[in-house]
């Protein structure tokens, strides 16, 4: 073969491979946009290194796979009494910050939520922190000797502290309240919706400041706290590992419709030219979305597929509009087309996911699943 033959075939293969690629990553873009996604998501790192998925989280998920479980608004979050079809778990930024910087004797620690992952077009309806203290193995001996409560005050920061200046300045309390040191981890969880809306608006997160003090404790009795977490061979009171999160309720407008109570569907298997609804299993790992998708692995999407044939019969779920133009299509089948075979009914499914923060989130999609099929 001459060899500028063979370039040219080469060239024609490598723009053909180029354009199926192309075309992949349009269709890609478009599915993910359906999904409200501006882009793919990445996380970072792997499956085992990733944060772990909250237990609230699957539960709700499982709940929301009962199809009996269904109900007739799917935008509302029942377990938060809030409108809302996405619900995430941000992510706690923040860092330990030595004791000495504004208190004595005491845990300071920022907390910092990037409300950034929120799109324009969703309205916050909740957000609620929960902080958890984790404290080392405790026994009866220990809960009588020690201080049996902490002092925790929650401030917000107005603005950015400049080096020197005092911190306090720049800070306005939200909550205190006490702690009770117990051996089981302790939660406390905090309406900040007004708070975290204001956070959406660039230039105005500044995130908080958590400090615990133990309740009629002597400093000298106390455990100081640096950066690096050093602790001493025999500390006289262990201040609690801290654990952050923020449960963010929101709702896209665009993606919430009401919706009867869907129904277990049992579509059938047998073969017709008749117009319904046909088997198609949606795996995630064809797609290459098994990195960022946790659950489900697939879902049964089913799609629409057959004939409207004159007489349409009452099985066939036909508009008026639909029987007149089969009529007509008998009549004369070369100036008028049969009516489609179209889904006349869909469900939603629920998905949990990693966004490109590492967060997890809980997403209700509607109109996902083909339940029923007819002739439009």
């Amino acid at each position: 073969m001459c060899p500028l033959l063979l370039f040219a075939l080469c060239l024609l293969v490598v723009r053909a491979v180029s354009h199926v690629g192309e075309e992949k990553k349009n269709q890609e873009r478009l599915f993910l946009s359906s999904l409200g996604l501006s882009e793919r998501p990445r996380p970072s790192g792997n499956q085992q290194t990733r944060r772990h998925v909250p237990s609230a989280l699957w539960r709700m998920f499982r709940r929301s796979q009962n199809s009996q479980a269904q109900v007739s608004d799917p935008c509302t979050v029942s377990e938060y009494g809030v409108r809302g079809n996405i619900i995430r778990y941000v992510q706690d930024q923040g860092e330990l910050v030595s004791g000495w910087s504004s208190c004595q004797a005491c845990l300071e620690k920022q907390l910092f939520f990037n409300m950034s992952v929120l799109q324009p077009v969703e309205l916050l309806s909740l957000a609620q922190l929960e902080i958890k203290f984790y404290w080392q193995p405790l026994i009866s001996a220990e809960l009588l000797r020690w201080p049996r409560a902490l002092s925790m005050y929650l401030y917000k920061v107005i603005r950015p502290t400049l080096k020197g200046a005092n911190p306090q300045a720049n800070r306005r309390l939200v909550v205190s309240q006490s702690v009770w040191l117990q051996p089981e981890p302790t939660s406390i969880t905090l309406d900040l919706t007004s708070l975290a809306e204001k956070w959406r608006r660039p230039g105005h997160n500044y995130g908080l400041v958590l400090e615990l003090l133990p309740l009629g404790a002597h400093p000298e009795e106390l455990l100081l706290f640096h950066p690096g977490n050093s602790l001493p061979v025999e500390p006289a009171f262990t201040l609690p590992v801290i654990q952050a999160s923020l449960v963010a309720v929101s709702l896209n407008p665009h993606q919430c419709r009401s919706r009867q109570k869907r129904s277990t569907v049992h579509l059938p298997v047998t073969p017709s030219n008749v117009c319904k609804a046909r088997t198609l299993y949606i795996d995630f790992k064809d797609v290459g979305w098994q990195d960022w998708i946790i659950a489900p692995q697939g879902y049964m999407a089913n799609y629409c597929h057959g004939e409207c044939p004159f007489p349409l019969s009452e099985s066939l779920n036909g508009t008026n509009h639909a029987i007149l133009q089969t009529l007509v299509h008998s009549l004369d089948p070369h100036s008028t087309p049969q009516p489609c075979c179209v889904p006349v009914r869909l469900s939603p499914i629920s998905m949990l996911y990693y966004d490109n923060n590492d967060n997890v989130v809980l997403r209700h999609y509607q109109d996902m699943v083909v339940d029923e099929c007819g002739c439009r």
